[in-house]
């Protein structure tokens, strides 16, 4: 006999698998009572005064998809506009990137809908960038002129998605790549690029990383004694191959995986901390042995930060080992 589910439980365990981003362990919990139950749990969780509850009934909903989950989610949303709080706009959030995540092509439209809702000012920037990735989820050569008129009405000045979404809807992969190579194109719109790549980079974009990463070598120097775009290029660099490095690492040709591992042996000692950790947690990944003492040389004191070192030190340790 099935044992009953304990409610509570469920709820208080698929909220803090949420708010620590442990997205396996929540799409485990969404499927566990069964469609029509987690439905009409995750329904009644939408009215919860607690925000991180309504996170994760956004994040459920577009878990268990179909036309009724992408109804419920733009209902949702206006709602959450409404507020014009910080909370609201937390489950925003939380609520386009599940749209995003929907087959239903009535999601796209509904984030259309909240792209051109958008108003020019601080409030916007907020959203733009899980607008960008969710649409680039959502892709489909129609939204290239409803995306570019956006950005014009908007008039972002400062590092935005919605600039590379446009650069991603616009070209083939074969003239990203040579839109990559060109040295006149600013490094802040390359980083852009990478921002919304992160999200997901489609088996067609695959084969341009190795440019990207030639990219982040020719950014060695001034990546390593200055926190600025550049460093932050080689930070979201890494960021989107260790989200996708089960997939991706094993794709790049050999001589991209060792540039790659030249890039982030070099910047394992940068100034930036953000792109040092970043380095040494995927040169554990594409290092070989004797780049565990590297690491442990430039180990910083502050300590969350040196762990990132110590388990990449013990990593390439371990490939000696085997």
């Amino acid at each position: 006999m099935a044992r009953a589910l304990d409610v509570k439980l469920w709820r208080d365990g698929l909220v803090d698998a949420c708010k620590h981003g442990e997205e396996a362990h929540a799409r485990a919990l969404v499927l566990q009572p069964g469609p029509r139950k987690a439905r009409a749990l995750l329904e009644g969780m939408l009215e919860d005064p607690d925000a991180l509850a309504r996170q994760a009934a956004a994040f459920g909903l577009g878990e268990l998809g179909g036309a009724a989950s992408a109804r419920r989610l733009e209902q949702q949303l206006a709602l959450e506009e409404a507020r014009e709080d910080y909370d609201g706009a937390s489950v925003v959030e939380a609520i386009i990137h599940a749209l995003g995540r929907l087959e239903e092509a009535s999601s796209r439209a509904t984030l259309v809908r909240k792209l051109r809702r958008l108003a020019p000012g601080p409030a916007a920037l907020s959203e733009v960038n899980p607008l960008a990735r969710a649409l680039w989820r959502r892709r489909h050569p129609e939204l290239l002129p409803v995306v570019r008129e956006a950005l014009e009405q908007l008039a972002l000045s400062v590092l935005n998605s919605l600039h590379g979404l446009v650069l991603l809807l616009e070209k083939s992969p074969e003239e990203l790549r040579a839109w990559a190579q060109d040295v006149s194109v600013p490094v802040e719109h390359k980083t852009e690029v990478l921002t919304v790549l992160e999200e997901e980079v489609p088996d067609a974009w695959s084969p341009t990383l190795p440019t990207f990463i030639s990219v982040a070598h020719s950014l060695i120097d001034t990546a390593m004694s200055q926190d600025g775009e550049a460093a932050y290029y080689c930070e979201r660099l890494f960021s989107l191959l260790l989200l996708h490095g089960e997939h991706l690492l094993p794709l790049l040709p050999d001589e991209a995986r060792s540039e790659l591992r030249v890039v982030t042996r070099e910047l394992v000692a940068a100034t930036s901390l953000n792109c040092s950790s970043r380095a040494a947690a995927l040169l554990q990944h594409v290092g070989h042995p004797e780049d565990a003492l590297f690491i442990e040389a430039h180990r910083p004191a502050e300590p969350i930060l040196a762990r990132v070192f110590d388990d990449a030190a013990r990593a390439l340790r371990g490939l000696q080992k085997g």
